[in-house]
């Protein structure tokens, strides 16, 4: 099988995969390896504030198992190499490195990982619940064949994560898609040193997208390191039933791209009956997903998402289950738009500092409603930037429609969709600060990836909500925001707090403006629980 330019299926002498994403804490976590050595050691770590060693083994028996042509579809298949019980370790996101014996340097270490739950059926005070965003890490993963961006249409979890998507050196911005300009330098426009910086180390594209190390990594050491107590949990088990009940907070940090039905239920359900749910993320609830078995699987082992093409080849348009069709939330044939949850959507702002998307933005939010609490002890006034020197809004955003009030502050406006029911806003929806955002066409994504020939998302947003490319359609997408808001589904519900931006955490350390309002959010989120 040829494989796509961008796959690094192999490259390393070792990889390896866990039977699950998540695991309780009374469960074993079974590694599938396949090496070209004959000997490897493991070393599984949590990481959290710092990485601590919970357990190790050395000089094990190497095997190599071959990369089947629909791996990337179907998995690996590899047979269970060992099995380690859990032992009532603390929840988490759990690092297992591995180490082939007799490799050449720089390509004899993998990366696999999962995550312990925390115990179900007792309220968990003061722990906020961190939710991965592990249905976008796997959109993005090309290892085996195709990712969702070249070419595929079903991802599987059954195989290993591309090369440095879980652990790599830290760099100070080269792995930046949106890489934030310091005094007197050129803007990245392209991403060329973000091209350079991977492909000399032969890393995906992924890196700059997704991934715990890019995201979730950042802000699990930052919030624990403040003494916050994080429980964990995976995108796919918000599809169980109450795995929310016993946290009062939630959050999702990152990239959180990939919902299903059931996953938008749930945290729907959650909100209604009072839970607060904090995302930052950028391009948030973007596309549904399904979650399937492949073959005999006894879990939901594989994703699928037919994006762009939803509305013509996936299989269950036209049927009873039509509501279901992998594309875009907001798309009529499934009628549920983010932004009636959200009150915001990437439809109305998606890039920031990426390609032609505001190149040359300062990549901060501007301060509106400087007297909200989400700004309390921030020392911040009205028109104040916040978080520019880290370049905290990019490379993907989530916006909102909005004019401005007689008081000259930022408020939702109408959308004027020409879909058969439209939608509005929550009616509870404060924005407190915005950025300049706007999708891309064909021609204006950066060189250095991989885009659409034939159309961008300007022209698939504007087809899809207003049934027709053309001049109007396109001006009512291509100019948006990136935004912070607040809203609220009811008088009686909890809270959805949006802070639009995937490259928010990359403040977190460095910022303290950034750090306060991330607090600010924690602290609001905890306080029903003591």
């Amino acid at each position: 099988m040829s494989r796509p330019a961008d796959d690094q299926t192999f490259w390393d002498d070792i990889e390896a995969y866990c039977g699950k994403l998540s695991y309780a804490t009374d469960e074993t976590v079974s590694l599938h390896v396949s090496t070209r050595s004959t000997a490897f050691d493991v070393t599984i770590q949590r990481w959290g504030a710092q990485r601590v060693t919970v357990w190790e083994r050395a000089d094990l028996v190497g095997t190599f198992h071959d990369v089947p042509a629909d791996a990337d579809q179907n998995g690996c298949g590899w047979p269970v190499t060992m099995e380690i019980p859990v032992l009532h370790w603390e929840s988490g996101f759990y690092l297992v490195t591995l180490k082939a014996q007799g490799a050449a340097t720089g390509r004899d270490i993998a990366h696999a990982g999962f995550v312990v739950r925390p115990p179900r059926g007792q309220h968990r005070a003061g722990r906020a619940l961190l939710v991965l965003t592990t249905n976008t890490w796997n959109s993005y993963n090309t290892w085996g064949g195709r990712s969702l961006y070249t070419g595929g249409k079903e991802v599987s979890f059954s195989r290993p994560f591309g090369r440095g998507m879980l652990c790599r050196p830290e760099v100070d911005r080269d792995d930046r898609k949106a890489r934030p300009r310091r005094w007197g330098e050129d803007h990245d426009v392209e991403g060329m040193k973000f091209q350079r910086y991977r492909t000399a180390k032969n890393y995906p594209a992924a890196i700059g997208s997704t991934g715990w190390f890019t995201y979730e990594r950042r802000f699990t050491e930052w919030a624990e390191a403040a003494g916050y107590e994080l429980d964990f949990a995976v995108s796919s088990d918000l599809e169980t039933p109450g795995i929310l009940d016993d946290h009062d907070l939630v959050l999702s940090v990152g990239h959180d791209e990939y919902w299903s039905l059931d996953m938008r239920d749930t945290v729907e359900h959650f909100v209604a009956e009072g839970g607060t749910w904090a995302s930052f993320s950028g391009n948030t609830m973007f596309w549904q997903v399904r979650l399937e078995e492949t073959g005999t699987a006894v879990i939901k082992d594989k994703m699928v998402c037919h994006k762009y093409s939803a509305h013509t080849t996936d299989p269950v348009v036209g049927s009873e289950r039509a509501h279901q069709m992998s594309g875009l939330w907001s798309d009529p044939l499934i009628g549920r738009p983010e932004w009636e949850f959200l009150g915001a959507s990437s439809a109305w702002g998606l890039y920031h500092r990426f390609g032609q998307a505001t190149a040359r933005a300062a990549g901060g939010f501007t301060v509106y409603r400087h007297r909200h609490w989400l700004f309390d002890s921030t020392g911040l006034g009205y028109g104040d930037m916040l978080g520019a020197d880290f370049g905290v809004v990019g490379y993907e955003t989530v916006g909102a429609r909005l004019t401005f009030d007689e008081y000259q502050q930022p408020v939702p406006a109408p959308h004027h969709m020409a879909l058969e029911h439209p939608t509005i806003y929550p009616d509870r929806t404060e924005i407190v600060a915005f950025a300049p955002a706007s999708n891309l066409g064909v021609g204006e994504y950066p060189k250095s990836i991989s885009a659409l020939s034939d159309q961008g998302d300007a022209e698939f947003i504007a087809d899809r909500l207003y049934g027709k490319i053309d001049e109007d359609s396109l001006r009512r997408i291509r100019q948006g925001n990136a935004v912070m808001l607040v809203t609220q589904p009811s008088e009686s519900a909890g809270e959805v707090i949006i802070i639009g931006s995937t490259d928010w955490c990359f403040g977190l350390p460095h910022d303290p403006a950034v750090a306060q309002v991330t607090a600010n959010v924690i602290n609001r989120g905890l306080r029903a629980s003591g």
